[in-house]
């Protein structure tokens, strides 16, 4: 199923992307951001804040944004 990925983390992107039926918001960062902790950012499908247990749904808008910007003090 496709969804559109916004990710707001540096220089930021967009871009719609397939991904498996039954796939959670957490399995998805998992995969998508491999090197990141989920605490440190904000995580919203279709603009709301879900549970990371989430089930993503055919053309969801999956937005990930750093809750810290590097170099802030």
């Amino acid at each position: 199923m496709k969804i559109l990925f916004i990710n707001n983390s540096g220089g930021g992107f967009a871009d719609y992307l397939d991904v498996n039926d039954q796939t959670t918001v957490s399995q998805f960062f998992k995969d998508k951001m491999p090197h990141e902790r989920p605490e440190d950012y904000l995580i919203r499908v279709n603009r709301q804040p879900v549970p990371r247990d989430y089930v993503l749904q055919a053309n969801d808008r999956v937005t990930v944004t750093p809750t810290k910007i590097e170099g802030a003090a």
